[in-house]
């Protein structure tokens, strides 16, 4: 028998939603709209599959019914048989399709992601890494038709990045990014080592969703923004122009450094977005502290202290540490990234249902 909760409650919600749509003035604020629509599409879905789930129960019923007839015909007996195998399977993946369904959807898993990546531990190595982390987060957006933007970048002298921050926009692009989050290792012999060695570097990567001007009010009071010359690549105009920008959120002490563009008016507003991303995602985690927790054991927090995976290069092989995959290095590096986030999101499902299943016993 499935363990699946009482679905009166989504019933209720339905109609809830069905009168909220209803309303004459339901379309006059576009955005709430949107966010009822999207919610009222996920509850009806979740019914649909639970009456499929109902009504195969009821079809393994009759027919186990009709096998329980010691009279029943032979060629009849085999056709109820593989029907009823047939179901049973069928009954199982829709189980676990209402039971995902009844998980509430994250909020921000269909926002554009703004990532950030740093070279951590090995010095010019570790700046390498970051590059090659940016690299293959660009070459997978590619192959989702999604659109990369640089924010803002610290590039190493011998190659990559000390820091990139970057925006990724396309639809669900944080719903596939988010468990990206952590401390990226790489073993392998750098490109300076003259002896042979095998070295281990590490860079950080964070991701958060991109935040909205309604999600994160920022009172312009409580930033302070400065302007400075570039430094580094650019030519005369970085030696002439005051186009960096610095801006510090003083109830927070969070800092956004954007130099990038040679418009300080484009560095502010980047800067803007990033800081928004960040206060949005400090104030997620707060929210989510408690689920953080009880899951840390299935695929971990998502914190950038937490060493997430491994990229060996002289075995080949990529290993994700917190559900103990391994994939064929290369062609992650290169972008294909689906089978490894596929596979962190049914983890992470399996622990919501497990979660949504302890709170119904209780």
């Amino acid at each position: 028998m499935a363990k699946i909760p009482d679905i009166a409650p989504f019933r209720e919600k339905l109609v809830e939603l069905d009168t909220q749509m209803s309303d004459p003035n339901f379309y006059s604020d576009q955005r709430h709209a949107a966010e009822v629509s999207r919610e009222h599409q996920h509850v009806s879905g979740l019914i649909e599959k639970f009456e499929a789930f109902h009504a195969a129960q009821g079809q393994i019923t009759e027919n186990q019914s009709l096998l329980d007839d010691p009279e029943l015909e032979e060629e009849l007996r085999e056709m109820a048989t593989e029907e009823v195998e047939s179901l049973q399977a069928q009954l199982q993946e829709l189980e676990t399709a209402v039971l995902r369904a009844m998980i509430p959807p994250d909020p921000t898993d269909s926002r554009n992601s703004v990532m950030e990546i740093r070279g951590g531990a090995g010095g010019d190595e570790a700046n390498i890494f970051a590059g090659d982390l940016y690299r293959m987060y660009a070459r997978y957006a590619e192959t989702k038709g999604w659109r990369v933007e640089v924010m803002s970048t610290s590039p190493a002298e011998t190659g990559g990045y000390r820091e990139i921050i970057f925006n990724i926009s396309g639809e669900n692009s944080y719903k596939h990014l988010k468990f990206e989050s952590g401390v990226h290792r790489v073993q392998r012999v750098p490109v300076t080592e003259t002896q042979g060695r095998i070295h281990t570097s590490t860079a950080t990567v964070a991701v958060l969703p991109e935040a909205e001007e309604v999600d994160i009010q920022i009172n312009p009071q409580d930033l302070e923004i400065s302007t400075m010359r570039a430094s580094g690549a650019g030519g005369q105009h970085v030696n002439t122009t005051d186009s960096a920008v610095m801006m510090v959120h003083k109830l927070t002490g969070v800092t956004v450094y954007c130099a990038d563009e040679r418009s300080q008016i484009k560095n502010r507003a980047k800067a803007l977005t990033v800081m928004r991303s960040r206060l949005l995602q400090a104030k997620v985690d707060e929210e989510n502290a408690k689920y953080a927790a009880e899951r840390k054991g299935q695929i971990g927090t998502g914190d950038r202290s937490e060493r997430i995976r491994t990229y060996n290069y002289p075995q080949g092989r990529l290993t994700d540490h917190r559900i103990g995959m391994n994939l064929s290095l290369q062609s992650v590096i290169d972008g294909d990234l689906d089978s490894l986030i596929e596979a962190l999101y049914n983890v992470d499902y399996e622990a919501r249902i497990e979660n949504l299943l302890k709170a119904q016993e209780q």
